[in-house]
């Protein structure tokens, strides 16, 4: 279930709700199924609050009670039919630890389903929508913190391959954002935070967009706060088995976007990679079994 049948009441309301309500709306945004399958006392032990505020949710909502919830998010799988039997364990999450086999068993089986999700039409969307704003941008700004800077290098470096102009905004003595004063309308800042969201990226975000630099967001959430600055976002599912949260389908994204931008740009695409391939032959950067560089 791409969304629940409640996420644009529950996006309206989020910024006046108080925190407990927050952190329950945010559950119920991120794991639309899970509402629909477990109970409300489980699901309020994952979300990490009393089950009261699963019932004050539904009732700032607008609803009886949270079984109002759980039948709507249910009738919402019963109408869509077969294809989401393709979603395995709904109760990953909650399941004990069974042994290292297992534990590596239940990982797979989750990162597959979430990666999964990108071919979904409206991820596939969201997904050809950036890389055709990444492909048209003078320069792409690339920026992400912590757990998320890998992912934000990764496609400034593929994108570099192929000749694109791109600027990576590191934290290297404080001077992170420094380049984004030469940004403007016909760029693009491409920006990567999930929960719980580093303060820079997000200060950077808003000073882009306060710019008039449009923002390209991955990220994890409609109510993430990169998803209000964006002029187009995709979404990515974190949770997984082990006790850290997964960056692994923020890299798939990533590098789907790097081939289709890398894709639109034809011709100079290829050209570019030539020229790429020759300074690596030159500088002699790849091993090989022989001592040269293929």
């Amino acid at each position: 279930m791409d969304q629940g049948p409640l996420t644009g009441r529950i996006v309206a309301a989020f910024d006046a709700m108080p925190a407990q309500l927050q952190t329950a709306a945010r559950y119920v945004l991120d794991r639309p199924r899970d509402v629909a399958l477990l109970s409300m006392r489980e699901q309020a032990r994952q979300a990490g609050v009393q089950p009261a505020t699963m019932t004050r949710l539904a009732k700032r909502l607008g609803l009886d009670g949270y079984d109002a919830v759980r039948e709507m998010y249910a009738e919402t799988i019963r109408n869509a039919g077969p294809g989401f039997s393709r979603r395995a364990g709904a109760q990953v999450a909650s399941q004990k630890q069974k042994g290292d086999r297992a534990l590596a068993a239940e990982m797979v089986a989750t990162l597959n389903a979430h990666v999964a999700r990108l071919s979904e039409p409206g991820a596939l969307d969201r997904l050809a929508a950036a890389a055709a704003k990444l492909g048209a941008a003078r320069r792409i700004y690339c920026v992400g913190l912590r757990a998320c800077h890998p992912v934000a290098w990764h496609l400034h470096y593929v994108l570099s391959l192929v000749g694109e102009r791109t600027v990576l905004l590191d934290s290297v003595a404080g001077t992170g954002r420094d380049p984004l004063r030469d940004a403007g309308a016909s760029d693009v800042l491409f920006a990567v935070s999930i929960a719980p969201y580093t303060r820079s990226t997000i200060e950077t975000a808003r000073y882009a967009h306060a710019q008039g630099v449009p923002v390209v967001a991955l990220t994890d959430s409609e109510v993430s706060p990169l998803a209000a600055l964006a002029a187009g976002t995709i979404f990515v599912a974190t949770e997984c088995p082990s006790f850290f949260h997964t960056m692994a389908p923020a890299f798939v994204t990533v590098e789907i976007l790097g081939a289709l931008v890398a894709g639109r740009s034809g011709s100079k695409a290829l050209e570019a990679l030539r020229r790429t391939e020759e300074q690596l032959a030159a500088l002699n950067v790849h091993w090989t079994q022989n001592g040269r560089t293929t």
